[in-house]
């Protein structure tokens, strides 16, 4: 008896405890927002013992000085702290400190050295990172050129590193160029030149010289004049480098002929330098095997092997066309995916599915079917060839349902294995070049990623970081994937965010968080600071037409939140609607077409898609192709189809709109300047509507939160205070 009452104390006393652990959760805060961090590997060893890891949160990014956007001497503030991690022992230790600004980390090919690049008042400087002795060593290198950001290499056989150097005076001279356009006093810019003048600002921006620098004596080889070089390629017997230039022709608006490509071979011995390519407007899409000896490339579906050492390639598909179907004369295209990890075969693709082939012509074979019907099979993607070359790791995603995380396939059986799926989220796979390791990034959905290391059959699961064990007394959104038919009678999934305090039968408040597609979910700041105020957030998706993506958001998202009003969730007099950059621009273009939303709000968000064309000269024709071949998805300049635009500008429609809008802007931001906005602040004054607009001097894209600190912290509470207003007006009145 006495046992039982010990036993039945004890529960009651768990729960109480529980209880009371789950009442102290508090809710999440603006400065929450502040606290999460983006976790990324940065670099890891072959052997997989050390990984460098990379934590940067919102405040890594605030303070940036936008005024210099395109400013070729300024290096925008991208800040972290980084940390070195023993995958053995667990043990970590501080590699860089909070505020660390890096370009790159490098382990030298023996793994008992780490490279990197760290921005030092605005310069560029080499540090080597000694592994055992745990000791930094800047490397001074006998020159008086200034480094770069643009290549990090190890010599294979640690002796030097290759960095990309400034020429001489190149500092003074993008100085000059951008103060000319960007400080006048008077700028003359004219068709005469055959590119636009912003266009050679960024030019100059990307031109260095490649060079060598000798570890034991710090003295420097040129190894390249100065150009826009890319393409890096270091044989692996460090006879040869290979590399390319790239010769700017023209401005051209949508994807054109803009520039010419050579591809040259230097020989480290003697210097001298060979064409690999003469110009071509025709960039070639070379695929190096992992020796840097050979290359492989795809022509009318064919596939070919070209030696560094030779001068004519060889094809090895040859003899091994398929037809794609029986009735079907048309033959099998393949495309290169990757090189064996000895690069012994190499792995094709084509419509059919992936094809192992021989370094011979015509050993071709078939080791993957496609599913018939790839719209309803689960995604999969191939993250990794084992160093063996027996297995594929492919990433999984199930089409309907959150099912996600990796399989192995193998080779010679032609299996397929789970190896680990459920309804985490997965990301940032990495695995070492000669280990059974698999470094991976998870989370449940709700809680902030952190990095585990598991083997090679996802076993032996260890968490590396715990960068957010705040997060777990805080109460988060949990969320749910819905499924919902749009206008057209298509399919189409969101993501739902529940109220922290929801209550079954109480319908809440509703924020449509629009941009284009969403199915996954995880933690999002934005999101938890809504829910956090017990609203309701959806991601709902949209499917954007070629030439009539205006009329997307109609038929895609209201939808979505009707069939979430039937469940009885949302109160439909409490409905909301934002976005962000192209999302702002669908807000704002949503609530000319319907009057079902309370509030809106627009940050860093088009209004005028015709001003938008030209009102950003920094990014040159980006806003033209955006229009006519990208995101905007019009599909045609404005004198073919004048009607698309109008149709797809929301100011032209602002006498339409009956819901008050918020907008907000940053006035160094490029990407949609707060001119465009303004059109729509002062129309809608014009015809007497419900407006505020909040501008942010030190802002950039995305308002506030891309400005400094106490401009993050307004830019949602003027968020909250708008959704506030006009959700709850009659308590706004008492």
């Amino acid at each position: 008896m006495g046992k039982t009452l010990t036993l039945i104390t004890a529960a009651i006393l768990f729960i109480s405890l529980s209880a009371v652990q789950a009442q102290e959760k508090t809710k999440f805060e603006i400065a929450d927002g502040l606290k999460a961090q983006n976790i990324s590997v940065s670099a890891v060893t072959k052997d997989g013992k050390f990984v460098v890891v990379r934590v940067a949160g919102r405040g890594d990014r605030l303070g940036v000085n936008h005024d210099r956007f395109a400013d070729p001497t300024y290096v925008q503030k991208n800040t972290a702290e980084y940390l070195l991690i023993d995958t053995e022992s667990g043990e970590q230790e501080e590699l860089l400190p909070p505020g660390s600004q890096v370009s790159g980390f490098f382990f030298s090919n023996d793994d008992s050295k780490l490279a990197y690049l760290k921005l030092v008042d605005q310069r560029y400087q080499l540090f080597v990172y000694e592994v055992n002795r745990n000791r930094h060593r800047q490397i001074k290198p006998k020159t008086d050129l200034e480094l770069s950001d643009y290549f990090l290499y190890w010599h294979p056989d640690d002796s030097a590193i290759i960095v990309g150097l400034r020429a001489e005076n190149w500092r003074a001279k993008a100085d000059s160029m951008y103060k000319e356009l960007a400080e006048g006093p008077i700028t003359v810019q004219t068709s005469d030149s055959t590119t636009l003048a912003w266009a050679r600002v960024w030019s100059q921006e990307r031109k260095n010289h490649v060079a060598s620098i000798n570890l034991s004596n710090r003295n420097v080889t040129i190894l390249t004049d100065e150009g826009l070089i890319d393409d890096l390629v270091l044989e692996e017997n460090a006879k040869h480098l290979v590399y390319s230039r790239t010769f700017v022709l023209k401005t051209v608006y949508g994807r054109g002929d803009d520039s010419e490509y050579e591809f040259y071979k230097l020989n480290l011995e003697d210097m001298s330098v060979d064409t690999l390519l003469e110009r071509t407007t025709d960039y070639p899409n070379w695929d190096w095997n992992n020796a840097g000896s050979a290359y492989a490339y795809e022509e009318d579906g064919k596939i070919f092997i070209q030696q560094a050492e030779t001068s004519s390639p060889r094809e090895i598909t040859a003899g091994a066309y398929e037809f794609i179907a029986d009735e079907d004369t048309t033959e099998l295209e393949f495309s290169v995916l990757r090189w064996h990890p000895q690069d012994q075969k190499i792995l094709l693709q084509s419509e059919k599915g992936y094809h192992l082939s021989g370094l011979d012509s015509g050993s071709v074979e078939m080791v993957y079917t496609f599913p018939k019907n790839p719209n309803k099979a689960p995604r999969r993607w191939i993250a990794h060839w084992s160093q063996d070359g027996a297995y594929l790791y492919l990433g999984y995603s199930a089409r309907d349902k959150w099912e996600r995380g990796i399989t192995r396939y193998n080779l010679e059986t032609q299996s397929m294995e789970d190896l680990r799926i459920d309804g985490d989220v997965y990301s940032g796979w990495v695995f070492p070049e000669e280990s059974d390791v698999i470094f991976f990034e998870q989370s449940d959905g709700a809680h902030p990623n952190e990095l585990f290391v598991a083997d090679a059959q996802m076993q032996n699961v260890r968490q590396l970081t715990q960068i957010h064990d705040w997060a777990a007394n805080k109460q988060l959104a949990t969320s749910e994937l819905i499924q919902y038919t749009d206008i057209d009678g298509d399919t189409l999934y969101g993501v739902l965010y529940y109220p922290v305090d929801y209550e079954e039968g109480k319908r809440y408040p509703l924020v449509a968080y629009v941009y284009e597609t969403f199915f996954n979910n995880g933690f999002n700041t934005f999101i938890n600071i809504l829910t956090a105020q017990n609203y309701f957030v959806l991601r709902p998706s949209v499917d954007l037409e070629r030439g009539y993506p205006g009329e997307a958001w109609m038929k895609g998202v209201m939808p979505a939140i009707n069939k979430l009003v039937d469940r009885g969730l949302v109160d439909p007099n409490k409905l909301g609607v934002q976005g962000i950059s192209y999302g702002g621009y669908a807000a704002n273009l949503l609530i000319t077409q319907t009057d079902r939303f309370a509030a809106a709000i627009n940050t860093s968000g088009k209004v005028n898609i015709i001003s938008f064309l030209g009102d950003s000269p920094k990014i040159t024709t980006r806003n033209y192709n955006a229009a006519e071949v990208g995101q905007d998805r019009i599909g045609q300049s404005l004198w073919e189809a004048e009607d698309k635009y109008i149709a797809h500008s929301a100011v032209m429609y602002a006498d339409r709109i009956k819901t008050p809008l918020l907008m907000l802007t940053g006035e160094g931001d490029w990407n949609v300047p707060e001119t465009n906005q303004r059109e729509m602040y002062y129309a809608l004054r014009r015809l007497d509507k419900k407006v505020k607009w909040v501008h942010y001097r030190y802002g950039g894209h995305g308002a506030g939160r891309a400005g400094r600190v106490e401009d993050y912290y307004h830019h949602w509470e003027t968020v909250l205070d708008w959704y506030e207003e006009h959700f709850f007006p009659e308590e706004d009145e008492e």
